[in-house]
Protein backbone atom coordinates (compact mmCIF):
# COMPACT_ATOMS: atom_id res chain seq x y z
CA UNK A 1 0.00 0.00 0.00
CA UNK A 2 1.22 3.38 -1.29
CA UNK A 3 1.30 6.08 1.91
CA UNK A 4 -1.18 8.49 1.83
CA UNK A 5 -0.90 11.97 -0.17
CA UNK A 6 -1.09 14.99 2.43
CA UNK A 7 -1.52 18.69 2.26
CA UNK A 8 1.39 20.02 4.09
CA UNK A 9 -0.72 20.61 6.68
CA UNK A 10 -1.09 16.40 6.96
CA UNK A 11 -4.56 16.19 6.13
CA UNK A 12 -5.14 13.33 3.45
CA UNK A 13 -5.74 14.27 -0.59
CA UNK A 14 -9.19 12.79 -1.75
CA UNK A 15 -7.85 14.02 -5.56
CA UNK A 16 -4.97 15.35 -7.14
CA UNK A 17 -5.82 15.13 -10.74
CA UNK A 18 -8.74 17.52 -10.64
CA UNK A 19 -9.20 21.15 -9.22
CA UNK A 20 -12.39 21.80 -7.62
CA UNK A 21 -15.04 24.10 -9.20
CA UNK A 22 -18.21 24.76 -9.38
CA UNK A 23 -20.32 22.23 -11.27
CA UNK A 24 -18.65 20.65 -14.30
CA UNK A 25 -17.83 23.57 -16.26
CA UNK A 26 -17.53 26.43 -13.51
CA UNK A 27 -14.54 28.08 -12.28
CA UNK A 28 -12.60 26.94 -9.89
CA UNK A 29 -13.25 27.62 -6.27
CA UNK A 30 -11.00 29.46 -3.76
CA UNK A 31 -11.75 27.42 -0.90
CA UNK A 32 -9.76 24.16 -2.47
CA UNK A 33 -7.01 24.52 -0.46
CA UNK A 34 -4.82 21.79 -2.20
CA UNK A 35 -4.88 23.61 -5.42
CA UNK A 36 -3.70 26.78 -3.85
CA UNK A 37 -1.54 25.03 -1.86
CA UNK A 38 0.00 23.65 -4.58
CA UNK A 39 0.65 26.33 -6.49
CA UNK A 40 1.69 28.37 -4.31
CA UNK A 41 4.69 26.69 -3.05
CA UNK A 42 5.57 25.97 -6.69
CA UNK A 43 5.89 29.79 -7.22
CA UNK A 44 7.98 30.22 -4.67
CA UNK A 45 10.60 26.98 -5.37
CA UNK A 46 13.28 28.97 -6.49
CA UNK A 47 15.36 30.47 -4.62
CA UNK A 48 18.38 33.45 -5.50
CA UNK A 49 20.64 31.82 -7.54
CA UNK A 50 24.44 32.69 -6.44
CA UNK A 51 25.90 35.67 -7.92
CA UNK A 52 28.83 33.45 -9.00
CA UNK A 53 29.65 29.94 -8.53
CA UNK A 54 25.67 29.47 -9.28
CA UNK A 55 26.49 26.28 -11.42
CA UNK A 56 27.35 23.59 -8.77
CA UNK A 57 27.62 19.82 -8.14
CA UNK A 58 28.71 18.06 -5.25
CA UNK A 59 29.51 15.07 -2.84
CA UNK A 60 30.47 13.81 0.52
CA UNK A 61 33.03 12.11 1.49
CA UNK A 62 35.60 12.08 4.36
CA UNK A 63 39.48 13.02 4.48
CA UNK A 64 42.06 11.02 6.10
CA UNK A 65 45.24 12.17 7.64
CA UNK A 66 47.72 10.38 6.57
CA UNK A 67 51.25 11.77 7.67
CA UNK A 68 52.48 13.69 11.00
CA UNK A 69 51.36 17.64 10.84
CA UNK A 70 50.45 18.45 14.33
CA UNK A 71 53.28 19.56 14.86
CA UNK A 72 52.23 22.44 13.04
CA UNK A 73 49.06 23.03 13.73
CA UNK A 74 46.24 22.29 17.11
CA UNK A 75 43.55 21.42 14.69
CA UNK A 76 41.80 17.83 16.18
CA UNK A 77 40.84 17.20 12.79
CA UNK A 78 44.81 16.98 12.34
CA UNK A 79 45.90 15.75 15.11
CA UNK A 80 46.66 12.10 14.14
CA UNK A 81 47.43 9.93 11.12
CA UNK A 82 44.86 7.62 10.17
CA UNK A 83 41.88 9.83 11.67
CA UNK A 84 39.22 10.29 9.16
CA UNK A 85 36.38 13.28 9.26
CA UNK A 86 33.37 13.53 7.25
CA UNK A 87 33.35 16.26 4.47
CA UNK A 88 31.19 18.03 1.84
CA UNK A 89 32.68 19.23 -1.28
CA UNK A 90 31.03 21.91 -3.89
CA UNK A 91 32.42 21.83 -6.95
CA UNK A 92 31.38 24.70 -9.64
CA UNK A 93 32.08 27.05 -12.17
CA UNK A 94 32.19 30.94 -11.46
CA UNK A 95 30.44 33.41 -13.92
CA UNK A 96 27.46 31.17 -15.51
CA UNK A 97 24.56 31.31 -13.87
CA UNK A 98 22.63 28.79 -12.35
CA UNK A 99 21.49 26.94 -16.18
CA UNK A 100 24.63 27.52 -17.71
CA UNK A 101 26.77 24.65 -19.07
CA UNK A 102 29.82 22.89 -17.54
CA UNK A 103 32.41 22.74 -20.17
CA UNK A 104 33.06 26.72 -20.37
CA UNK A 105 36.31 28.20 -19.98
CA UNK A 106 36.18 29.20 -16.46
CA UNK A 107 37.53 28.87 -13.30
CA UNK A 108 36.15 26.34 -11.04
CA UNK A 109 35.15 26.67 -7.28
CA UNK A 110 36.68 24.01 -4.77
CA UNK A 111 34.76 23.89 -1.50
CA UNK A 112 35.35 21.81 1.09
CA UNK A 113 32.99 21.57 4.65
CA UNK A 114 35.00 19.45 6.92
CA UNK A 115 32.26 18.27 9.83
CA UNK A 116 34.87 18.28 12.74
CA UNK A 117 34.74 17.25 16.29
CA UNK A 118 35.11 21.31 16.88
CA UNK A 119 33.15 22.28 14.26
CA UNK A 120 32.43 23.08 10.59
CA UNK A 121 35.96 23.98 9.16
CA UNK A 122 35.03 25.52 5.60
CA UNK A 123 38.08 25.67 2.83
CA UNK A 124 36.73 27.82 0.10
CA UNK A 125 38.97 28.03 -3.06
CA UNK A 126 39.48 27.28 -6.48
CA UNK A 127 41.16 24.94 -9.25
CA UNK A 128 43.55 27.57 -9.06
CA UNK A 129 46.18 28.91 -7.59
CA UNK A 130 46.04 32.66 -7.49
CA UNK A 131 43.17 34.48 -8.87
CA UNK A 132 42.28 38.14 -11.11
CA UNK A 133 42.90 40.77 -8.17
CA UNK A 134 43.84 41.37 -4.89
CA UNK A 135 41.64 43.72 -3.26
CA UNK A 136 38.14 42.62 -2.31
CA UNK A 137 37.17 46.34 -4.21
CA UNK A 138 37.52 45.31 -7.16
CA UNK A 139 35.61 42.40 -6.97
CA UNK A 140 31.79 43.36 -7.93
CA UNK A 141 33.35 45.31 -10.89
CA UNK A 142 35.49 42.26 -12.06
CA UNK A 143 32.51 40.07 -11.72
CA UNK A 144 30.24 42.89 -13.70
CA UNK A 145 32.94 42.60 -16.47
CA UNK A 146 32.70 38.83 -16.89
CA UNK A 147 28.49 38.69 -16.84
CA UNK A 148 25.69 39.84 -18.99
CA UNK A 149 26.27 43.36 -20.35
CA UNK A 150 23.39 45.42 -19.61
CA UNK A 151 22.54 46.31 -22.86
CA UNK A 152 23.24 43.91 -25.19
CA UNK A 153 22.38 41.17 -22.51
CA UNK A 154 25.35 39.11 -23.61
CA UNK A 155 28.48 38.81 -22.05
CA UNK A 156 30.66 41.13 -24.06
CA UNK A 157 34.40 40.32 -24.97
CA UNK A 158 34.92 44.42 -24.70
CA UNK A 159 34.25 44.64 -20.82
CA UNK A 160 36.17 41.31 -20.02
CA UNK A 161 39.17 42.89 -21.79
CA UNK A 162 38.24 46.69 -20.95
CA UNK A 163 38.45 45.32 -16.78
CA UNK A 164 41.56 43.25 -17.36
CA UNK A 165 43.37 46.46 -19.46
CA UNK A 166 43.25 47.99 -16.74
CA UNK A 167 43.81 45.61 -13.99
CA UNK A 168 47.69 44.24 -14.47
CA UNK A 169 47.57 41.64 -11.78
CA UNK A 170 45.32 39.88 -14.17
CA UNK A 171 47.85 38.89 -16.27
CA UNK A 172 48.79 35.73 -14.31
CA UNK A 173 45.32 34.37 -13.44
CA UNK A 174 44.69 35.26 -17.47
CA UNK A 175 47.59 33.07 -18.00
CA UNK A 176 46.34 30.06 -16.25
CA UNK A 177 43.00 30.39 -17.32
CA UNK A 178 43.55 30.35 -21.25
CA UNK A 179 46.46 27.80 -20.91
CA UNK A 180 45.59 23.92 -21.09
CA UNK A 181 43.70 23.64 -17.81
CA UNK A 182 41.20 26.47 -18.45
CA UNK A 183 38.44 23.76 -19.03
CA UNK A 184 38.67 20.75 -17.17
CA UNK A 185 37.81 17.44 -18.89
CA UNK A 186 35.59 17.00 -15.58
CA UNK A 187 35.62 17.91 -11.65
CA UNK A 188 37.67 14.55 -11.01
CA UNK A 189 40.51 15.45 -13.32
CA UNK A 190 41.55 18.82 -11.60
CA UNK A 191 43.12 19.90 -8.83
CA UNK A 192 41.73 22.37 -5.72
CA UNK A 193 43.73 25.19 -3.99
CA UNK A 194 42.80 27.29 -1.62
CA UNK A 195 44.35 29.86 -2.84
CA UNK A 196 44.59 32.47 -0.21
CA UNK A 197 47.44 32.33 2.53
CA UNK A 198 45.70 30.99 6.07
CA UNK A 199 47.34 30.44 9.29
CA UNK A 200 48.42 27.35 11.19
CA UNK A 201 49.50 27.58 14.64
CA UNK A 202 50.21 24.58 16.98
CA UNK A 203 49.67 23.82 20.52
CA UNK A 204 53.07 25.66 21.63
CA UNK A 205 51.66 29.08 19.79
CA UNK A 206 54.03 28.52 17.05
CA UNK A 207 52.53 29.85 13.79
CA UNK A 208 53.19 28.94 10.25
CA UNK A 209 51.29 31.23 6.71
CA UNK A 210 50.35 28.31 5.10
CA UNK A 211 48.54 27.22 1.79
CA UNK A 212 46.69 24.00 0.02
CA UNK A 213 47.14 22.14 -2.58
CA UNK A 214 44.55 19.56 -3.50
CA UNK A 215 46.23 16.89 -5.98
CA UNK A 216 43.64 15.02 -8.30
CA UNK A 217 44.72 11.55 -7.94
CA UNK A 218 42.74 10.96 -11.31
CA UNK A 219 45.26 12.54 -13.26
CA UNK A 220 44.96 15.72 -14.88
CA UNK A 221 42.46 15.86 -17.48
CA UNK A 222 40.98 19.31 -19.33
CA UNK A 223 39.64 19.91 -22.78
CA UNK A 224 41.05 21.94 -25.96
CA UNK A 225 38.50 24.55 -27.10
CA UNK A 226 36.94 22.52 -29.88
CA UNK A 227 36.49 19.30 -27.50
CA UNK A 228 34.71 21.55 -24.61
CA UNK A 229 32.14 23.10 -27.44
CA UNK A 230 31.33 19.76 -28.33
CA UNK A 231 30.73 18.39 -25.17
CA UNK A 232 28.69 21.53 -23.92
CA UNK A 233 26.91 21.31 -27.15
CA UNK A 234 25.78 17.42 -26.84
CA UNK A 235 25.81 17.86 -22.86
CA UNK A 236 25.46 21.21 -20.82
CA UNK A 237 25.59 18.96 -17.65
CA UNK A 238 28.39 16.63 -18.67
CA UNK A 239 30.64 17.49 -15.44
CA UNK A 240 27.24 16.88 -13.15
CA UNK A 241 26.80 13.73 -14.92
CA UNK A 242 30.20 12.83 -14.37
CA UNK A 243 30.84 13.09 -10.89
CA UNK A 244 27.46 11.43 -10.17
CA UNK A 245 27.48 8.39 -12.09
CA UNK A 246 31.48 7.64 -10.92
CA UNK A 247 30.46 7.75 -7.37
CA UNK A 248 26.85 5.76 -8.15
CA UNK A 249 29.15 3.27 -10.03
CA UNK A 250 31.81 3.10 -7.18
CA UNK A 251 34.68 4.80 -8.30
CA UNK A 252 35.09 7.06 -5.79
CA UNK A 253 37.71 10.46 -7.00
CA UNK A 254 40.30 11.15 -4.69
CA UNK A 255 42.51 13.91 -3.98
CA UNK A 256 46.01 14.12 -2.19
CA UNK A 257 46.13 16.96 0.20
CA UNK A 258 49.60 18.85 0.34
CA UNK A 259 50.45 22.16 1.98
CA UNK A 260 53.32 24.94 2.10
CA UNK A 261 54.49 25.95 5.30
CA UNK A 262 56.20 29.49 5.70
CA UNK A 263 56.97 30.47 8.78
CA UNK A 264 55.81 33.61 10.07
CA UNK A 265 59.21 35.49 10.83
CA UNK A 266 59.32 34.71 7.23
CA UNK A 267 56.72 36.76 5.76
CA UNK A 268 58.07 40.29 6.20
CA UNK A 269 61.51 39.88 3.83
CA UNK A 270 60.13 37.23 1.23
CA UNK A 271 60.52 38.44 -2.23
CA UNK A 272 57.15 38.13 -3.31
CA UNK A 273 53.86 39.55 -0.82
CA UNK A 274 53.07 36.58 0.21
CA UNK A 275 49.31 37.20 1.21
CA UNK A 276 48.60 38.69 -2.70
CA UNK A 277 46.29 36.26 -4.24
CA UNK A 278 47.36 37.06 -8.07
CA UNK A 279 51.10 35.65 -6.59
CA UNK A 280 52.56 31.86 -5.75
CA UNK A 281 55.19 30.99 -3.25
CA UNK A 282 57.37 28.77 -5.37
CA UNK A 283 57.63 24.86 -4.43
CA UNK A 284 61.54 25.89 -4.44
CA UNK A 285 60.85 27.93 -1.82
CA UNK A 286 58.53 26.61 0.41
CA UNK A 287 57.86 22.60 -0.82
CA UNK A 288 54.59 20.69 -0.59
CA UNK A 289 54.05 18.55 3.07
CA UNK A 290 51.74 15.88 2.57
CA UNK A 291 48.85 15.91 5.30
CA UNK A 292 46.57 13.46 3.38
CA UNK A 293 43.87 12.27 1.38
CA UNK A 294 40.34 13.32 0.31
CA UNK A 295 37.54 10.91 -0.99
CA UNK A 296 34.26 11.41 -2.30
CA UNK A 297 32.29 8.31 -1.81
CA UNK A 298 28.37 9.23 -1.20
CA UNK A 299 26.14 11.54 -3.77
CA UNK A 300 23.72 14.39 -2.51
CA UNK A 301 20.11 12.38 -2.15
CA UNK A 302 18.64 15.63 -3.26
CA UNK A 303 20.53 18.25 -5.11
CA UNK A 304 18.76 21.56 -4.47
CA UNK A 305 18.83 20.82 -0.72
CA UNK A 306 21.92 19.63 -0.01
CA UNK A 307 24.32 21.18 -3.22
CA UNK A 308 22.03 24.50 -3.86
CA UNK A 309 21.50 25.22 -0.11
CA UNK A 310 25.39 23.58 1.10
CA UNK A 311 26.73 27.42 2.71
CA UNK A 312 30.16 28.00 3.19
CA UNK A 313 32.09 30.91 4.52
CA UNK A 314 36.04 31.19 4.69
CA UNK A 315 35.34 32.56 8.01
CA UNK A 316 34.15 29.38 9.55
CA UNK A 317 37.71 28.44 11.46
CA UNK A 318 38.24 25.75 14.08
CA UNK A 319 41.13 26.27 16.73
CA UNK A 320 44.73 25.98 14.59
CA UNK A 321 43.70 27.69 12.25
CA UNK A 322 43.06 31.22 11.32
CA UNK A 323 43.29 33.94 8.75
CA UNK A 324 45.67 36.37 7.40
CA UNK A 325 46.55 39.54 6.21
CA UNK A 326 45.90 38.21 2.64
CA UNK A 327 43.31 41.51 1.64
CA UNK A 328 40.81 39.37 -0.62
CA UNK A 329 40.48 36.89 1.90
CA UNK A 330 39.58 39.48 4.62
CA UNK A 331 36.90 40.52 2.01
CA UNK A 332 35.07 36.99 1.93
CA UNK A 333 35.40 36.30 6.03
CA UNK A 334 32.24 39.22 5.43
CA UNK A 335 30.77 38.89 1.87
CA UNK A 336 30.33 34.83 1.84
CA UNK A 337 28.59 34.51 4.84
CA UNK A 338 26.32 37.90 4.27
CA UNK A 339 25.83 35.73 0.73
CA UNK A 340 24.10 33.12 2.42
CA UNK A 341 22.05 35.19 4.78
CA UNK A 342 20.81 37.18 1.91
CA UNK A 343 20.12 33.81 0.02
CA UNK A 344 18.49 31.02 2.35
CA UNK A 345 18.06 33.44 5.82
CA UNK A 346 20.28 33.86 8.57
CA UNK A 347 19.35 30.42 10.02
CA UNK A 348 21.00 28.89 7.10
CA UNK A 349 23.29 27.13 9.54
CA UNK A 350 20.49 24.54 10.84
CA UNK A 351 19.92 23.34 7.40
CA UNK A 352 21.48 19.31 7.54
CA UNK A 353 23.81 20.03 4.77
CA UNK A 354 25.49 23.13 7.19
CA UNK A 355 24.73 21.81 10.18
CA UNK A 356 27.95 20.66 12.92
CA UNK A 357 27.74 16.94 12.57
CA UNK A 358 30.27 15.64 14.93
CA UNK A 359 30.11 18.72 17.27
CA UNK A 360 27.38 20.66 18.94
CA UNK A 361 26.18 24.20 17.74
CA UNK A 362 25.14 26.30 21.21
CA UNK A 363 25.09 30.22 20.86
CA UNK A 364 22.28 32.50 21.86
CA UNK A 365 21.05 33.25 18.45
CA UNK A 366 17.29 33.22 18.07
CA UNK A 367 14.39 33.64 15.89
CA UNK A 368 14.66 35.02 12.30
CA UNK A 369 12.91 33.18 9.35
CA UNK A 370 13.31 29.76 9.61
CA UNK A 371 14.17 29.23 12.83
CA UNK A 372 14.32 25.91 14.73
CA UNK A 373 15.16 27.97 18.49
CA UNK A 374 17.13 24.28 19.40
CA UNK A 375 17.93 25.89 22.86
CA UNK A 376 14.04 25.93 23.78
CA UNK A 377 13.37 27.38 26.65
CA UNK A 378 16.80 27.80 27.56
CA UNK A 379 17.99 31.58 28.41
CA UNK A 380 18.92 33.90 25.51
CA UNK A 381 21.49 36.11 27.05
CA UNK A 382 24.75 35.63 28.45
CA UNK A 383 26.39 35.59 30.68
CA UNK A 384 23.65 34.26 32.67
CA UNK A 385 23.11 32.20 36.25
CA UNK A 386 21.03 28.94 34.54
CA UNK A 387 24.89 26.80 33.36
CA UNK A 388 24.06 28.14 29.57
CA UNK A 389 27.35 27.93 27.03
CA UNK A 390 30.18 30.13 27.89
CA UNK A 391 33.06 31.48 26.49
CA UNK A 392 36.76 28.85 26.50
CA UNK A 393 38.73 32.03 26.77
CA UNK A 394 41.34 29.70 24.16
CA UNK A 395 41.99 31.57 20.98
CA UNK A 396 41.68 30.02 17.80
CA UNK A 397 44.92 30.96 16.34
CA UNK A 398 47.67 33.07 16.53
CA UNK A 399 47.50 37.22 17.13
CA UNK A 400 48.83 39.31 14.42
CA UNK A 401 50.89 42.52 15.04
CA UNK A 402 49.81 45.05 13.61
CA UNK A 403 50.96 49.07 13.04
CA UNK A 404 50.48 52.24 10.97
CA UNK A 405 47.52 54.30 10.68
CA UNK A 406 43.98 53.64 8.78
CA UNK A 407 43.73 54.78 5.66
CA UNK A 408 43.41 53.20 1.99
CA UNK A 409 46.46 51.88 0.65
CA UNK A 410 47.62 49.53 -2.19
CA UNK A 411 48.79 46.06 -1.31
CA UNK A 412 52.79 46.33 -0.62
CA UNK A 413 54.89 45.22 -2.50
CA UNK A 414 58.26 43.40 -2.05
CA UNK A 415 61.16 42.75 -4.17
CA UNK A 416 59.78 41.00 -7.19
CA UNK A 417 55.78 41.82 -6.87
CA UNK A 418 55.82 43.02 -10.05
CA UNK A 419 52.53 42.10 -11.70
CA UNK A 420 54.69 40.46 -14.64
CA UNK A 421 57.17 38.32 -13.57
CA UNK A 422 55.00 35.38 -12.61
CA UNK A 423 53.27 35.26 -15.50
CA UNK A 424 56.49 35.09 -17.52
CA UNK A 425 57.15 32.29 -15.47
CA UNK A 426 54.42 30.61 -16.26
CA UNK A 427 54.73 31.02 -19.98
CA UNK A 428 58.55 29.84 -19.93
CA UNK A 429 57.43 26.29 -18.00
CA UNK A 430 54.93 25.39 -21.04
CA UNK A 431 56.06 23.49 -23.80
CA UNK A 432 56.15 24.93 -27.19
CA UNK A 433 52.76 23.21 -27.71
CA UNK A 434 51.35 24.27 -24.58
CA UNK A 435 52.92 28.18 -25.56
CA UNK A 436 51.02 27.67 -29.23
CA UNK A 437 47.81 26.45 -27.42
CA UNK A 438 47.50 29.65 -24.75
CA UNK A 439 48.47 32.10 -27.91
CA UNK A 440 45.75 30.57 -29.89
CA UNK A 441 42.77 30.48 -26.84
CA UNK A 442 43.87 34.34 -25.76
CA UNK A 443 43.83 35.31 -29.57
CA UNK A 444 40.55 34.06 -30.50
CA UNK A 445 39.30 35.91 -27.35
CA UNK A 446 41.04 39.23 -27.34
CA UNK A 447 40.52 39.47 -31.22
CA UNK A 448 36.54 40.05 -30.50
CA UNK A 449 37.33 43.23 -28.72
CA UNK A 450 36.64 46.24 -30.84
CA UNK A 451 38.36 49.01 -29.17
CA UNK A 452 42.04 49.05 -30.62
CA UNK A 453 43.13 50.97 -27.05
CA UNK A 454 41.60 48.50 -24.97
CA UNK A 455 43.74 45.82 -27.47
CA UNK A 456 46.86 47.37 -27.43
CA UNK A 457 46.50 47.89 -23.24
CA UNK A 458 46.52 44.17 -22.88
CA UNK A 459 48.84 43.45 -25.42
CA UNK A 460 51.36 45.74 -23.18
CA UNK A 461 50.55 43.13 -20.48
CA UNK A 462 51.46 39.77 -22.18
CA UNK A 463 54.84 41.90 -23.12
CA UNK A 464 55.79 42.73 -20.10
CA UNK A 465 55.04 39.19 -18.85
CA UNK A 466 57.49 38.07 -21.66
CA UNK A 467 58.85 39.01 -24.87
CA UNK A 468 58.04 35.94 -27.09
CA UNK A 469 54.72 35.63 -25.41
CA UNK A 470 53.93 39.68 -26.20
CA UNK A 471 55.02 39.32 -29.91
CA UNK A 472 53.73 35.63 -30.68
CA UNK A 473 50.41 37.30 -29.08
CA UNK A 474 49.92 40.13 -30.77
CA UNK A 475 50.97 38.66 -34.35
CA UNK A 476 47.99 36.41 -33.79
CA UNK A 477 45.62 38.91 -32.71
CA UNK A 478 46.95 40.67 -35.41
CA UNK A 479 46.04 38.02 -37.99
CA UNK A 480 42.69 37.76 -36.56
CA UNK A 481 41.49 41.32 -36.08
CA UNK A 482 42.91 41.46 -40.18
CA UNK A 483 40.70 38.46 -40.84
CA UNK A 484 37.48 39.27 -39.16
CA UNK A 485 37.43 42.69 -40.89
CA UNK A 486 37.51 41.04 -44.53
Amino acid sequence: MPRTLTTESGAPVADNQNSASAGEYGPLLVQDQHLLEKLARFNRERIPERVVHARGSGAYGYFEVTDEVSRYTKAAFLSQVGKRTELFLRFSTVAGALGSTDAVRDPRGFAVKFYTEQGNYDLVGNNTPVFFIKDPLKFPDFIHSQKRDPHTGVQEADNVWDFWAHSPASTHQITWLFGDRGIPASYRHMNGFGSHTYQWVNAEGRAHWVKYHFKTNQGIRSLDAGQAAETAGGDADSHQRDLHQAIGRGVFPSWTLYVQLMPVEDAADYRFNPFDLTKVWPHADYPLVKVGRLVLNRNPENVFAEVEQAAFSPNNFVPGIGPSPDKMLQGRLFAYADAQRYRLGVNHTQLPVNAPRAAEAANYGQDGLGALNPNGRGKNYEPNSYGGPAQTDEALHAPQPVSGHTGTYATPAHGKDDDFFQAGELYRLMTEAEKSRLIANLAGSLAQVGRDDVVERNLAHFHAADPEYGARLTAAVTELRAANED
